[in-house]
């Protein structure tokens, strides 16, 4: 019997790392996953178990090889973006993997903006709002000052994309996918790194840049497989859209980040438009994308598990809840917020929240959910505006994890009536356009 050829993927995202593989038809047939536990960082804050992920990754990866129905004839790579993996002489990683949420020493950033021409100058120069240790190139700026004992020892510095390519090819690559995510190293006027970069000594650690549709090849042992150099998570769930899209469109990916993404909107960054988490990607070939983002899959959770807590009720109990108007209707009839947000920033779009949260004042959890959900849908539309403003889009297409969650998409209906909100046809989104991508590139 004749084996399939198949493209296989690792889609690395913040919590799950899934591996598929697909056939010619991009329809999937074979898949697994895996979540690990962070581990603590010298300094005690939970980083990304790189060392076994990592080892899930090669394992998966040589256990696939020896599957008898399928011949993996191309591999790809996408992850989640905002994150460094530091290398030394030997390849070996030098420093954690370090959590975007990781805290950022506010002396030290502070002098970093002062350097360079004041926070918001420095944040419109490189489309990255001041995130911190989320504009992940101020990582290297954090370790040369603060950690000088690590940074003496790191040879290269990789976007997360690049360091997997790397540990299945040994090649050594940057893209723009992850340079132009809201780093703080890449200046979007000159096209080119920031000029802080080359005065701190980093553009040497930072491996060159290829395109996104390099061919590469998986090390011997890995079966000398075509490879490609990764792409960051977001970018590659764009792709297939725009392969079969011919109309205007915006992408809202869903998971840990909300992120609206229109590629058919031009206009500049304002500073209003920084402080609110709108920005800047760069495609796979290097030119510009207006975004904007939202920290929703992780408020979710964080709401949702103080909401079962209160209501003693099991986990995933909200999947089970489907749109019920009158419920909306009556929560939207409540003119008082009820909802103190924990990650999310209302004040940072004009709009109000409560000092606390009192689960008590509800009658039932679906209440609780609903208003929840509304006055998030509410933080979605002001982020969905910053994007949609000048563009003549007519349909958001939404995929991802609250692509299942009909709560969340109607109650999007119902404040969008203008637009044609479509529940994603790619599921596994990020991972299709990285095959897609590998596939194309060997095309050529």
């Amino acid at each position: 019997m004749s084996k399939l050829p198949v493209t296989a993927i690792f889609d690395i995202g913040k919590t799950n790392k899934k591996f598929f593989l697909f056939d010619r038809d991009y329809q999937v047939v074979h898949q697994s996953y895996t979540r690990f536990d962070p581990v603590p960082d010298e300094d005690g804050f939970p980083a990304e178990a790189l060392q076994a992920m990592s080892e899930w990754m090669l394992t998966t990866f040589l256990d696939a090889l020896k599957l008898e129905e399928f011949e993996i004839k191309a591999l790809n790579f996408s992850t989640h973006g905002a994150s460094f993996v530091h290398v030394d002489e030997q390849g070996d990683p030098a420093t954690p993997l370090y959590d975007y949420l990781k805290p950022f020493p506010e002396d030290l950033l502070m002098r970093f903006y002062k350097e360079n021409g004041g926070k918001m100058n420095f944040c419109r120069a490189t489309s990255s709002p001041p995130l911190a240790m989320l504009n992940s190139g101020l990582q290297l700026y954090f370790l040369k000052f603060a950690k000088p004992e690590k940074f003496k020892n790191i040879k290269h510095s990789f976007h997360l994309p690049q360091f997997v390519s790397f540990l299945f090819s040994g090649e050594k690559t940057s893209d723009f996918t992850s340079i132009g995510c809201h780093t703080g190293l890449w200046d979007f006027e000159k096209e080119d790194y920031h000029s802080w970069v080359d005065r701190e000594g980093i553009r040497g650690l930072l491996p060159p840049i290829k395109s996104g549709k390099m061919v590469i090849r998986t090390k011997p042992e890995l079966g000398n497989i075509p490879c490609g150099i990764g792409i960051h998570d977001s970018s590659a769930a764009l792709l297939p859209y725009l392969k079969q899209e011919s109309e205007p469109f915006i992408l809202l990916s869903t998971g840990t980040w909300a992120i609206a993404i229109n590629p058919f909107n031009k206009s500049p960054l304002t500073k209003k438009e920084l402080k609110r988490d709108c920005l800047q990607f760069l495609s796979v070939l290097g030119e510009p994308i207006k975004i904007s983002r939202l920290f929703i899959g992780e408020e979710h959770k964080f709401q949702i598990e103080s909401m079962y807590a209160h209501f003693h009720l099991e986990r995933g109990t909200y999947k089970k809840l489907t749109f019920d108007d009158a419920i909306y209707q009556k929560v939207r009839a409540k003119s008082e917020k009820r909802i103190a947000f924990h990650y999310l920033k209302p004040g940072d779009f004009g709009l109000e929240s409560a000092d606390k949260t009192d689960w008590s004042c509800f009658e039932h959890f679906e209440e609780a959910y609903y208003t929840f959900m509304d006055e998030l849908t509410d933080l979605q539309l002001s982020s969905l505006n910053l994007v949609l403003e000048g563009s003549s889009v007519k349909r958001i297409f939404i995929d991802g994890g609250f692509n299942a969650n009909p709560i969340f998409l109607e109650m999007l209906r119902k404040k969008l009536p203008e637009l044609e909100i479509i529940p994603s046809d790619f599921p596994n989104g990020s991972a299709l356009g990285a095959a897609m991508l590998i596939n194309e590139a060997m095309a050529l």
